[in-house]
């Protein structure tokens, strides 16, 4: 007599129910729109070797003259700045793995508690259920507690500060003469329009705050 083997057969909606329950369209468009929009930023970044070009570095005359280097310098490196400003940021939170891992933690927090998490799902923990409101209070307070009452905050400032030292060493020491100041890029072209393109990615977001 022979027995008959039923073979697993797996539901497509169960599937589907237990992949990525976060993985919602708003969160990824944003993520989408992000990585797009920060090729597109730094494909507009001036050669490296413009930025550290030795026949290049002279010493201001003045304060003034000093000034004006920063603001010219700013205008033509400001994405390779930005980018030399993040990696900064990246090198000192690498070297501070604790603060690295609670930074990650925040924005995670954010992103899937608050900022992408369907509306029709409420924050649930020990069996109680929180309003958008109430979690936008603990999220509120996890972040303030973090970045001012740790090392996280002083951490962040020191980093930004070195970051915008050197940038403005580099802007008042580097001669500008030599740069094509007249080239104008479009309005939002800069690294700063990821903002702009998270904002139109997310609508659901500025709904729900």
């Amino acid at each position: 007599m022979s027995s008959s083997h039923k073979l697993p057969v797996s539901n497509p909606q169960t599937a589907t129910s237990t992949t990525a329950p976060f993985a919602t369209p708003a969160l990824r468009a944003f993520l989408t729109r992000t990585s797009d929009s920060l090729r597109r930023a730094l494909s507009r970044r001036r050669p490296w070797h413009e930025l550290a070009d030795p026949a290049a570095f002279s010493r201001p005359d003045s304060l003034s003259d000093a000034a004006s280097r920063v603001r010219n310098n700013l205008s033509y490196f400001r994405v390779n700045y930005l980018a030399l400003l993040a990696a900064v940021l990246a090198l000192s939170l690498l070297l501070h793995p604790f603060s690295l891992l609670a930074l990650l933690c925040l924005l995670a927090a954010w992103l899937f508690l608050y900022l992408f998490r369907p509306s029709d799902q409420p924050v649930v923990v020990f069996s109680r259920t929180f309003s958008d409101r109430e979690t936008l209070g603990v999220l509120t307070l996890l972040t303030v507690v973090l970045v001012f009452l740790t090392n996280v905050g002083s951490l962040l400032m020191s980093a930004t500060l070195i970051g915008l030292g050197i940038v403005c060493v580099h802007g008042a020491f580097r001669a500008p003469e030599d740069l094509f100041l007249d080239v104008q890029e479009a309005p939002g072209s800069g690294l700063f329009s990821i903002l702009g393109g998270a904002a139109a990615a997310t609508p659901a977001v500025a709904s729900r705050v």
